[in-house]
């Protein structure tokens, strides 16, 4: 997180995430109605706009289907759970 951020402004976090993971978490923002997501709190159904939004700027929005069912394989491949 930045420190000694000017008044006013919101600090950030950058976060690396592969582009399989990013497909596949746009894939189901955008399949998933916000509304029906089990929440505890308004903030939480929040950053997941917000993180659609950062997702809706880089260059994985054009998937295709064939993408995205790669992605999917190639996130649970190395599930350990």
């Amino acid at each position: 997180m930045e420190t000694g951020f000017p008044w006013g402004s919101t600090p950030t976090v950058d976060l690396r995430l592969g582009r399989a993971d990013a497909i596949v978490l746009f894939d189901w923002l955008m399949s998933t109605d916000l509304n029906t997501v089990p929440i505890t709190h308004p903030a939480q159904k929040q950053a997941l706009v917000d993180l659609l939004a950062r997702l809706e700027e880089v260059d994985i929005i054009e998937s295709t289907d064939e993408e995205i069912a790669a992605a999917q394989a190639e996130v649970t491949q190395n599930m350990g759970w």
